[in-house]
């Protein structure tokens, strides 16, 4: 069921939800400039067979508005976005799954909304914190020494975003995927270019989206509550992420008290076939951990 919401004056978010109703809510988050179509269709399946699923375009993404232009808005507004989403689909209290960009919003939910939430999962993603990241030999690195995000990425992200024809946007596209899928896993061109026609088609047009890339990213540091956060987290690590390699999903459970780290073999920064099954098992082991422990 697809359906908007209002998330603040003259902003409106496209929302889609699957699953039985009556199941408990996850909402997915997705990362930087991606619309709620990122979450490929059969991992959102996957995660349906239990839950209440609920997806949505970030403003400035898909069918939501595209307001940046006119009305710039730092990176904490896509945090309130998120629980503008549960508000108007009238959910109380959620699982939430960030992944990337996504990833970070869901710790500024953690910190500051923790009572909106069951749990997180983070995908692909940095710890918001300060806290520095203790290595199996005991040594401390601060956050800002661990690995950084690949040249390769680095290099296709430096690059001007031009407004082309649709062809030349789709190869884009299909080339930024190519690199951030890491080198563990084949890489499924033409799904991948199949997918992006459909966010096209969803979006209305293939204009590339930079609002993400330009929002103010100051204020989000949350490191003194992360520490006393009570939201059972799962950090997820990737053993291919071109972005944030592995050690930062380990600072990531250091940082938040109780998280945990599961890894899935040749994640890397995108969501690729092989890896829908192994990902949304560890993301229901994990909620069905949280409800059991949230009625006893």
């Amino acid at each position: 069921m697809e359906r908007f919401v209002d998330a603040a004056p003259g902003i409106r978010l496209w929302t889609e939800e699957r699953g039985d109703p009556d199941a408990s809510p996850l909402l997915l988050i997705m990362g930087a400039q991606a619309p709620g179509l990122g979450w490929p269709e059969e991992f959102v399946d996957l995660l349906a067979t239990r839950h209440r699923v609920i997806r949505y375009d970030h403003r400035d993404t898909g069918r939501s508005t595209w307001s940046f232009e006119e009305r710039p808005y730092p990176v904490t507004a896509l945090a309130q976005d998120a629980v503008a989403v549960l508000d108007g689909l009238g959910v109380e209290r959620a699982h939430i799954v960030g992944m990337s960009l996504g990833g970070m919003l869901a710790q500024l939910l953690v910190a500051d909304r923790p009572e909106r939430l069951l749990s997180a999962t983070l995908i692909g993603t940095c710890a918001l914190s300060s806290t520095p990241y203790t290595r199996p030999d005991g040594t401390r690195t601060p956050p800002g020494a661990l690995p950084g995000i690949d040249p390769r990425v680095l290099e296709l992200w430096s690059r001007p975003v031009p407004e082309e024809g649709l062809t030349a946007e789709l190869d884009r596209r299909v080339e930024h995927w190519r690199v951030l899928n890491g080198d563990q896993l084949p890489f499924d061109e033409d799904a991948v270019r199949a997918r992006e026609r459909v966010i096209v088609e969803h979006t209305g047009h293939h204009r590339p989206g930079t609002a993400h890339r330009r929002a103010d990213p100051s204020g989000m540091d949350r490191t003194e509550r992360l520490a006393r956060a009570d939201v059972p987290t799962l950090s997820i690590s990737g053993p291919a992420e071109p972005v944030f390699p592995p050690p930062h999903a380990h600072h990531i459970a250091q940082v938040i008290r109780g998280a945990r780290v599961v890894e899935v073999p040749g994640l890397g920064h995108a969501l690729p076939r092989q890896v829908h099954a192994p990902l949304a098992a560890a993301i229901l082991d994990h909620t069905a951990g949280d409800a059991l422990a949230t009625l006893l």
